[in-house]
């Protein structure tokens, strides 16, 4: 016993990394659910109104208070663009992604995040790139390219497997997500990261209160609001997502360096696997399994060369 409680001890920031990517997973599953229920759109702003409350409360335990405090007008201003380009953006098209290719796929595509947050980190914030970043990126590209692309056929070239419209929204998730990322870092400065998140998300709701406003949707969140079952899986998306996946995230980069964090974090595309097969019965050959573990092994060339 004493032993398992000096692992745990030693090892506690890769622990908190792994929950964090299993927390991950069960929202991914959970906004793929309720999207094609109720649709995307409404899924993103009812989950961020609860991430509200969520980080507020946590928030609240933490400080004492409930709504951001402390953040100087920069930080308001990098912050927001970072929360309307990481969740209006970025998660309205990985939303989208969720309900036409599915949450599997989708999370595949998304693994391009880490290395475009450090190809933008080298054109915003002066970032060095290595080689072994380089080699990451086209590691995890062709990582996924084996599990989207098919077969050429004569005449034809190469095929996409899966809907090139979601594979697109995906892609532009990802790109969303890693722009988001480095424009958070750098309005965040030594804010707290909690209270940063949640500068970044009530943008994210004004953002999309004044979407739907112009698009005239308000009557269709309505609606998913009346739906039980849409609003159960929200909420376990919610709570697994903006919640318990950033609390644990945090603590994993508090414990353990970023790179050891963000490499155990990026194992989504592979933790999803078995219960895409097992709740959603979708077959997973084994080329799409080893382009899985090829994308996730770019992550970690990104990270360690």
């Amino acid at each position: 016993m004493l032993a398992m409680e000096q692992f745990f001890m030693a090892h506690k920031g890769e622990l908190a990394a792994l929950v964090t990517a299993v927390c991950w997973t069960f929202t991914s599953l959970a906004f793929e659910s309720a999207g094609k229920k109720v649709g995307s759109m409404s899924v993103n702003l009812i989950r961020l109104v609860m991430a509200v409350f969520l980080l507020g409360t946590l928030s609240y335990i933490r400080f004492g208070y409930f709504f951001p405090e402390g953040a100087s007008s920069y930080q308001w201003i990098w912050l927001s663009v970072s929360g309307l380009v990481g969740f209006v953006i970025g998660d309205l098209l990985l939303f989208q992604a969720f309900v036409v290719i599915g949450a599997r796929i989708s999370m595949l595509v998304m693994a391009l995040a880490p290395p475009l947050a450090a190809l933008f980190g080298w054109v915003i914030l002066g970032e060095q790139l290595s080689l072994g970043n380089v080699v990451g990126m086209v590691v995890t590209i062709i990582g996924i390219s084996l599990v989207i692309l098919g077969k050429p056929t004569k005449g034809k070239g190469l095929q996409v497997k899966y809907s090139l419209k979601g594979v697109l929204l995906a892609f532009g998730g990802a790109t969303g997500q890693g722009l988001g990322l480095v424009l958070s870092k750098l309005g965040m400065g030594d804010y707290d990261p909690v209270s940063a998140t949640m500068i970044r998300v009530i943008a994210g709701v004004i953002g999309f209160s004044v979407l739907f406003i112009f698009t005239g949707h308000w009557p269709k969140v309505m609606k998913a609001l009346r739906y039980g079952a849409a609003m159960l899986r929200i909420s376990i998306g919610a709570f697994f997502g903006p919640f318990m996946g950033v609390s644990f995230s945090l603590l994993a980069v508090k414990y353990t360096t970023t790179g050891v964090a963000s490499t155990i974090m990026a194992i989504v595309p592979v933790l999803i696997i078995p219960p895409a097969v097992l709740i959603f019965k979708e077959r997973v050959t084994m080329k799409e399994l080893l382009g899985s573990l090829l994308a996730v092994g770019g992550v970690v060339l990104l990270f360690w060369l």
